[in-house]
């Protein structure tokens, strides 16, 4: 099959969130191992991960030298993120592939996702990202046209437009990546948002876009069989923090956004990986899977995991 997976900020850090150079290599080392079994079993595999806390930590070099050097826009910062995760994906794949005698080749592109420059999220941007900062700190950075929002009793945090994703623009050059034999590594953090101008010139510009939403865009363009959404649950579950929490095994898409309705998934968290496997799995070209990392080969095998139907199993692919 033809498989892309997202692999959540767990897959990226050490256990307790921290990312240190050491713990992203030891994170992405252990990573690699369930997604070398599945190029060993023949499947086609396209990754995208996230990139929060190595792009907090660009943002707090912007904050330490703002007064003597220009901050790097976020744009720039999702581009030397997915340059430096991708390298060491492919390091990680690449040793784990010569441990099982794969003579697979793996790529990592520098990937663009185009917005509208016209999103509503321009107008009220809202994603907090970044550190805490006394009013004091942030003086330097308004001055540079940043914007905070003060969260009382910690401080003021930068809040930036994540605006919905539109189209992957480098999809088609993972598409023959994956082709030639590649597994290809793209559209880190949900891809360097990019506008098209009124006289057509691609342009970067400073947002966040949701990473999962940017795979289930790119599992559509590559007409991907399925979709995987890998975090640190293994599966959906409803009633959290209740008595009785359930997990969601396999639903149709008319269901899962009942459920969604009714459960009020977090923004933060589940709320936009459940809407990414769902528009996946809308779109009729495959099935969209919420698991854990541990679980995905499972996943695969129809094992384990939430797994959204586009239409009859009978009928699936």
């Amino acid at each position: 099959m033809r498989i892309v997976i997202a692999l959540g900020g767990n897959a990226m850090t050490s256990a307790d969130g921290r990312a240190t150079p050491t713990d992203q290599i030891a994170a992405i080392k252990k990573a690699a191992s369930p997604v070398a079994e599945l190029v060993a079993q023949g499947h086609e595999l396209l990754l995208t991960h996230g990139n929060g806390p190595q792009v907090g930590n660009l943002l707090v070099k912007n904050e330490l030298t703002s007064g003597h050097v220009p901050p790097v826009p976020l744009d720039w910062c999702g581009a030397q993120t997915q340059g430096t995760i991708g390298m060491l994906v492919v390091n990680a794949l690449d040793n784990a592939f010569a441990r099982r005698g794969l003579g697979a080749p793996t790529a990592a592109l520098v990937s663009r996702t185009l917005v509208d420059p016209a999103d509503p999220g321009f107008t009220t941007p809202t994603k907090p990202i970044g550190r805490y900062l006394t009013a004091a700190e942030t003086e330097p950075l308004i001055a540079q046209g940043q914007k905070f929002v003060e969260v009382e009793g910690r401080g003021w945090r930068r809040v930036v437009a994540s605006p919905q994703p539109i189209d992957c623009i480098d999809a088609p050059s993972a598409g023959l990546l994956m082709s030639a034999g590649y597994l290809v590594v793209c559209s880190g953090g949900g891809g360097i948002p990019t506008i098209r101008t009124e006289t057509g010139e691609l342009r970067g510009i400073e947002a966040v876009i949701d990473k999962d939403l940017t795979a289930s865009l790119l599992a559509r363009q590559l007409q991907a069989d399925l979709l995987i959404i890998a975090t640190d649950v293994e599966a959906v579950v409803t009633g959290f923090g209740t008595g009785t929490p359930r997990p969601v095994g396999r639903v149709r898409v008319e269901e899962m956004r009942r459920i969604a309705a009714e459960q009020n998934f977090a923004a933060g968290s589940m709320g936009p990986k459940v809407e990414a496997i769902t528009r996946f799995a809308a779109a009729g070209s495959g099935i969209g899977v919420i698991t854990s990392l541990e679980k995905i080969a499972q996943a695969v095998n129809a094992d384990a995991g939430t797994r959204v139907m586009p239409q009859p199993e009978a009928v699936v692919r």
